[in-house]
């Protein structure tokens, strides 16, 4: 039981082991005391360090509902600082993105280094002669840490450590990502889709890893492929092959690795990628940098389809931020992920696979936000306010990595991010 805004809340009633009341989607007080709990105390997605790959970039960015500056300075390194001038409040970068010489807040004019050191007042004079400018420097969260280039920022000085956090099952999901490039990084540069829809902010972190929904959500992307290949196209099967698996710590993953490694066609692919010059040359520079076992277990793999909990998502070549904004209304960013040092072949197919659906032009994304939108809808109805997350739960499996597995279109991962939801939810706050 705990307490927010005076009153108790029981989150062990709340989620059982296979449902979820729907009091956790649109409880304005439950919203509230996540934004505490959750964004208020844990790491936080917050960027890419490729976004602001020159000195003077910056990002707009957000820790739950809290306005934050993603920089880097003139020495190369990157800072997350709080968008708010600490003369009188003001809110200081208003574009999402930008290269400056530094910040300048447009009140009062007070200017900021890029590393959020106060540099210049205007009429300095009138503040007299002991006045300290290091104690306005732009405030700033107590902790930042990063892995892989993902850069994440706690708002609580003390907690368990990043790589705790991201736990070791999630990191080697992180790893088939950047492995795909022979540098081992990836570049988020190419913009991104922007969508918004009515509902909660966990309705996107449930979808993105859910593969029972793809054969029938995204029916007339499917049917458009079938008519223009001419053969069945199934998303995710009902073998056993695929899973979903939770990672620890509320992250969690749909898992092909299985199910591509043992496809008839995997080593075809791999000799048919050396077919064309520019394919030869990524597969022997994926070798050369990571060895022949490690660079043809990547790229039969492909990268990874996964959740870091609670805003980022990694798949399909992208890399997703979900933003909470209130129970009624959540923002979600989806940023093309490339791979550093590759031949632009085969950048170009990461980037039109990735319009082919995840695009304002695409087949298959607003789809799913009419999904949240129907489910907000629903929500409305108290008859029977319990939403089920029972799908496989009777054959469910504890791997040699201590995760939890089923078959791929069962609800294992959603499982597992609900029990760090709630074990996170009934910590008390001081």
């Amino acid at each position: 039981m705990t307490i927010s805004n005076g009153r108790s809340i029981d989150y062990n009633a709340l989620v059982k082991p296979d449902a979820v009341h729907g009091d956790c989607y649109i409880d304005p007080d439950i919203f509230a005391d996540e934004l505490k709990k959750i964004y208020g105390r844990g790491w936080v997605y917050i960027g890419h360090q490729s976004e602001i790959p020159n000195a003077g970039d910056y990002v707009r960015k957000w820790i739950g509902l809290q306005p934050v500056i993603f920089s880097r300075d003139k020495a190369g390194k990157y800072h997350v600082l709080f968008n708010r001038c600490t003369h009188r409040g003001a809110s200081i970068c208003q574009h999402d993105k930008g290269n400056v010489g530094g910040f300048r807040c447009e009140y009062h004019g007070w200017f900021f280094r890029l590393d959020g050191a106060l540099q210049a007042i205007p009429y300095q004079e009138g503040y007299g002669d002991n006045f300290d400018r290091t104690q306005y420097n732009l405030r700033r969260p107590p902790r930042m840490d990063e892995y892989r280039g993902f850069v994440f920022a706690s708002l609580s000085a003390s907690g368990i450590p990043l790589r705790e956090h991201i736990s070791g099952p999630a990191r080697q999901q992180i790893d088939y990502a950047c492995d795909l490039s022979p540098e081992g990084e990836l570049v988020v540069q190419s913009g991104a889709t922007k969508l918004a829809y009515n509902g909660n902010w966990k309705l996107q972190m449930e979808n993105s890893i859910d593969g029972y929904h793809p054969n029938f959500t995204h029916r007339s992307f499917i049917s458009t492929l079938e008519r223009l290949t001419g053969s069945k196209v199934e998303i995710f099967s009902g073998d056993a092959k695929t899973q979903s698996r939770d990672l620890g710590m509320g992250c969690s993953n749909i898992d092909s690795r299985r199910a591509n490694s043992e496809h008839p066609h995997a080593q075809a692919r791999l000799k048919m990628m050396q077919g064309t010059s520019w394919g030869k040359k990524y597969y022997d520079d994926l070798v050369a940098a990571h060895g022949k076992e490690r660079a043809e277990e990547v790229l039969i793999v492909n990268g990874t389809h996964m959740n870091v909990f609670p805003n980022l998502v990694v798949l399909a070549g992208q890399v997703r931020t979900i933003q909470p904004i209130s129970t009624e209304r959540t923002e979600v960013y989806l940023r093309p992920s490339l791979l550093k040092g590759v031949p632009d072949e085969v950048n170009t197919q990461r980037i039109r696979q990735y319009e082919s659906f995840y695009t304002t032009v695409g087949g298959g994304i607003h789809d799913d936000v009419e999904m949240f939108n129907r489910v907000h809808e629903g929500l409305r109805c108290n008859q029977d306010p319990w939403l089920v997350f029972r799908r496989g739960l009777h054959r469910e499996q504890t791997d040699n990595d201590g995760t939890i597995f089923s078959q791929g279109t069962d609800e294992t991962a959603q499982r597992g991010m609900w029990r760090h939801w709630k074990s996170v939810m009934q910590q008390d706050v001081n």
